[in-house]
């Protein structure tokens, strides 16, 4: 992928004369350190998949929600509980299976017949993180609990809603809707999450290193907290400050327009998918030391943000042409927004 990040104008507050008066260096070392020590923190249990941990990072500083897509065995839970674990948190796993009710996750208004009066006993949601397993082997009327709480922080019992904690994650592990006793999850599910990735095989080295650090006990028994839930609030903040330049805004929103024009799909990428990839190309400047986005963050996110939303034709599946592919494909097609003063940059 060609980088565009020193195109005047395009991706930095003033042009790049911020880095001069140190404007883009406000905040960032104290990001880059808090987000090094979770990083190593969760690495050392998640043999070589650098890739799959900053993703999560990314999500958690840019306040959406990760789905962990893939076949059984390969880490998609170690991974969940590692992320979980490093944040000193509140933190709660939720094992989805068939007979999983709504009011498990959600809770539920008991009668206390010594007060006379319903109490409202809160369910496994309420907690800043959650850990969602095998989320799509329960019913979709299970699945559904989680739509309110995930897009608007907040849980309705009964007329009365109940505010779930900050920093809030959903972090939902599923296996591939061909493995027996699965469910499909439903479209807007699919769109509450921002990002989907997978975990996928290990490299032989790392398979072979994990034998002596996964042989003996599990080592997430040993992990401990590196960072404190209001680090991660500081840093959410931060994120909110970068800057994101008006054609980098608009590559965004013509990128995203893209699926929904395509030939390959019948259903596109919402407008959450915009707000999504803007929000996550923010987290993932600021994990770089930068404070603005370029065209390369929208780019490098497009896959895990988007793929996941769409929905092929049926020509495209019997073509065997996948989602990710043609996300891909879009990415390349498409022209990247002009340099200040200059024309529309176009590969090859």
């Amino acid at each position: 992928m060609t980088s565009y990040s020193d195109q005047a104008g395009l991706d930095s507050p003033s042009g790049g004369a911020q880095e001069a008066d140190g404007y883009h260096r406000v905040g960032l070392p104290e990001l880059a350190a808090v987000v090094d020590r979770v990083r190593a923190n969760i690495e050392s249990v998640i043999e070589g998949k650098p890739e799959a941990v900053r993703i999560a990072l990314t999500v958690l500083l840019a306040e959406g929600h990760l789905l962990l897509e893939d076949v059984p065995g390969v880490g998609k839970t170690m991974l969940a509980k590692a992320l979980a674990r490093s944040v000193d948190c509140t933190v709660r796993r939720i094992q989805f299976t068939p007979d999983l009710l709504p009011s498990d996750v959600t809770g539920t208004n008991i009668y206390d017949q010594h007060r006379n009066d319903f109490e409202f006993r809160p369910g496994a949601i309420f907690a800043q993180i959650v850990v969602g397993d095998e989320i799509n082997r329960a019913s979709p009327k299970t699945q559904s609990a989680l739509l309110e709480s995930m897009e608007e922080r907040q849980v309705t019992i009964d007329g009365t809603s109940y505010e779930l904690p900050s920093p809030f994650m959903v972090v939902a592990t599923q296996n591939p809707v061909e493995m027996e006793g699965t469910y499909h999850l439903p479209e807007a599910q699919r769109d509450r999450f921002m990002a989907r990735i997978s975990m996928g095989y290990p490299s032989p080295e790392a398979e072979f290193a994990m034998l002596d650090v996964h042989a003996g006990a599990s080592p997430l028994e040993d992990l401990q907290p590196v960072a404190h839930a209001a680090d991660i609030l500081k840093l959410i903040d931060l994120v909110r400050t970068v800057h994101i330049a008006d054609p980098v805004r608009r590559y965004a929103v013509d990128l995203v327009g893209a699926t929904r024009t395509s030939h390959e799909l019948r259903l596109g990428a919402s407008p959450r998918a915009t707000l999504h990839l803007v929000r996550a190309a923010r987290a993932a400047a600021a994990l770089d030391g930068r404070d603005y986005v370029t065209p390369d963050d929208i780019q490098r996110l497009a896959v895990p943000v988007l793929a996941h939303r769409l929905m092929p034709t049926a020509e495209t599946h019997l073509n065997r042409r996948t989602a990710e592919q043609i996300v891909a494909d879009l990415v390349a097609r498409l022209p990247l927004p002009r340099p200040q003063g200059g024309p529309a940059v176009r590969r090859g």
